[in-house]
């Protein structure tokens, strides 16, 4: 039997078999093969009834001894009672009950695994199970049993686990040639066993050591062959020329020794990171990471001013009108003292200004442009673009920052974020670019205070919010926004600010803004808010970046537990920048016990990279980002949260052999090239590789 053997030469797959494996991308042996177990059943450690405790995740081996449907308030449950001979407990299903009360009989012995839970004795709600019907069936006690994410079209057709661990059975059985991609060296040095055994461990370990071995070897894998694509795509960007900017010059002495602040140590050692790499003439590929308000927009203010004093243009893109408002702001005050030209560009503009624009980037006349993707429209060229900057860079897609680096020729590149992001997801997502973080906060910011509280304590809440506002102080109240209930969220925060003006805080000056508005009101209405002209605000998330109004000390967040922890922070971080004593209270509607433990992290610490583990671990990385991967991140089996020394170990191996041999030539990269164009065939458009 070889590896790349079409399914069809297994005697126990027939035709009608063989259609619905083709439906779940099993087409071949190695196919087959790389169907994992979606979990393992331990069945090397069995419990009896009599020694269960409530809370653990436990395997027993019962029988049944009766089965049926009850109602309960809230619609049918199933319930299956079992014994063991120490005792007897309950299994409940409350979901597809008409497919679940036809698969057991009385006297069935099953191997069942869940949480334990206790309701008039011991029980377990949708347990896992396997029929078993030999006491020494090899495939089925005494092991760790893998079982499979076999859906009901698999069930349809009568191939439950048991069948489908006999198939695997059956292919593993045979001598299979299953090459490896790695050196005995490699194996030697990492400590993994060779492919053909992790496969065959995956499906049948007779330990859960065995199991933990196979599984760091195909997890390995897959971080390997993702890190090699991160190796080749920083090896492109590398193999690129650029203009270097190599001269201090003018600008950036006048601009930083007329600072009315000294710039952190931190804010020092990343300055000069970014100029070593403007110096070269390659292009700079660097991530600035820097928590909320370590002070990121003064390097940046900073950076552009260097890269002007060398002739040339600086392109500032950032994901919302807001920000790009408060960024022009904060860049005219300071570029103003070396009469730089500096141009808002948004998407709402009149056309003589925007016309105005588009002909001073293109003479040269303007020397920097802050904008919303409305600088990467085709109308829009640079006279000599040699800086890019684009901030909150993961919320942009790759075709948006491609089509900015493209309005100059390879431009130097920094992106920037205030969003703290795990080594492990970092190494990965932003791993093709060099990392400066600012880890050091200036001497004056005072830590933000934060309270999680429940609805009916909104009084006091309220309360606390008149006796600042009556002390000149400003508050922020914010609405969650998502996409799948836009309209009735919009809504909430339209009715909130109606209630907040018109009954709670009638004699306070309250705003409302959201993104539904028009430019120039979300423009007009944040004004007036800075120039304390409105003491509360009634926003949606178009708030969470970009604003800075240093009388603000009071941050309201309705609905808390919908947020992730990262965005919370974020929120956060817009109050406290001022001298006034800071508060961030977090209102608690949906109560539960991971919203609990989620919004007390938010209470205990206000370390962005301690909350961004956290959130990482949560909520995974699509959602840690806000956006959907598109399958960049999509392992069988490697993780991202738990991986890391997996993956610093992986990328090791990658990075050391694309230093050696950059497009895997030689014979000994002949498997790692052929598994590389496969997995990554649609991504090579963006690395230089032949």
């Amino acid at each position: 039997m070889n590896y790349n053997d079409p399914i069809t030469i297994l005697k126990s797959i027939g035709s009608k078999k063989i259609e619905v494996f083709n439906n779940h991308g099993i087409y071949t042996i190695h196919d087959l093969l790389y169907y994992f177990p979606r979990k393992h059943l331990d069945r090397t450690s069995i419990k009896m009834i009599r020694d269960l405790k409530k809370g653990e995740n436990s395997t027993l081996i019962v029988s049944v001894q009766t089965f049926g449907v009850r109602p309960i308030r809230k619609g049918k449950i199933f319930q299956v009672i079992v014994s063991d001979g120490s005792g007897n407990m309950t299994l409940n299903w409350f979901n597809s009950i008409k497919i679940i009360k036809n698969l057991f009989k009385v006297g069935d012995r099953l191997a069942i695994n869940g949480k334990i839970d206790w309701y008039n004795g011991f029980s377990i709600s949708h347990p896992e199970f396997d029929k078993l019907e030999k006491r020494d069936d090899p495939i089925s006690t005494g092991e760790v049993i893998p079982l499979y994410p076999l859906t009901s079209e698999f069930k349809s057709i009568g191939l439950d686990q048991r069948i489908f661990r006999k198939i695997i059975k059956e292919v593993l059985k045979n001598d299979i040639k299953i090459p490896d991609f790695f050196s005995k060296e490699t194996l030697k040095n990492k400590n993994l066993i060779s492919l053909k055994n992790a496969l065959y461990n995956i499906h049948f370990s007779s330990s859960n050591k065995q199991l933990y071995i196979a599984k760091n070897r195909l997890k390995f894998n897959e971080h390997f062959f993702l890190q090699l694509f991160i190796a080749i795509r920083k090896k492109t960007i590398k193999s690129l020329g650029a203009k270097s900017l190599p001269d201090i010059g003018p600008y950036f002495r006048l601009i930083s020794d007329n600072l009315k602040f000294e710039l952190t140590g931190a804010q020092k050692k990343v300055i000069q990171e970014i100029h070593n790499d403007l110096k070269k003439n390659i292009p700079m590929n660097r991530l600035l990471q820097g928590d909320v308000g370590s002070g990121k927009t003064i390097v940046a203010i900073l950076v552009s001013a260097l890269a002007i004093g060398n002739n040339t243009q600086v392109a500032l893109m950032v994901p919302t009108e807001i920000l790009a408002h408060q960024h022009f702001i904060s860049f005219k005050k300071e570029l103003t003292k070396a009469k730089i030209t500096c141009a808002l560009l948004i998407g709402n503009m009149k056309k003589v200004e925007r016309s105005l624009i588009i002909k001073g980037l293109h003479s040269g006349k303007i020397n920097i442009v802050i904008g919303t993707h409305a600088i990467i429209q085709d109308d829009i060229l640079f006279k000599s673009l040699n800086l890019v900057i684009i901030d909150e860079q993961h919320r942009f897609g790759v075709n948006q920052r491609a089509n900015l680096l493209g309005k100059g020729e390879n431009p130097h590149f920094l992106a920037m974020t205030a969003t703290p992001i795990p080594r492990t997801l970092s190494i990965t997502y932003n791993g093709d670019m060099d990392l400066s973080i600012i880890d050091e906060l200036p001497k004056n910011r005072i830590p933000v205070t934060t309270k999680v509280v429940q609805p009916d304590r909104l009084g006091k809440v309220y309360e606390f919010i008149r006796e600042q506002i009556k002390e000149g102080f400003q508050c922020i109240v914010v609405y969650p926004l998502v996409e799948e209930s836009e309209k009735s969220d919009l809504a909430t925060a339209v009715d909130a600010y109606e209630n907040f003006d018109k009954k709670i805080f009638q004699n306070i000056s309250v705003g409302l803004v959201h993104g539904k508005m028009k430019a120039e009101d979300k423009k007009s209405i944040m004004k007036l808010f800075s120039k304390n002209q409105i003491s509360l605000l009634v926003s949606t998330t178009v708030i969470e970046v970009g604003v800075d109004i240093p009388n603000a000390t009071i941050m309201l967040i309705e609905h808390a537990e919908r947020f992730g922890l990262t965005q919370l922070h974020q929120l956060r971080g817009r109050v406290g920048r001022g001298i006034g004593k800071s508060y961030c209270i977090l209102v608690k509607r949906k109560i539960s016990d991971t919203s609990n433990k989620r919004l007390e992290i938010m209470e205990e610490t206000n370390d962005g990279f301690l909350i961004a583990d956290e959130d990482l671990r949560l909520r995974g990385p699509g959602q840690f980002f806000g956006i959907k991967q598109s399958g960049f991140f999509k392992f069988k089996i490697a993780n991202l949260i738990t991986d890391g020394e997996i993956i610093r170990s992986a990328r090791k191996v990658a990075f050391s052999i694309i230093e050696e041999d950059p497009n895997l030539k030689k014979e000994c990269n002949k498997l790692i090239r052929e598994k590389f164009i496969s997995e990554y065939s649609k991504y090579l458009d963006e690395v230089s590789f032949s």
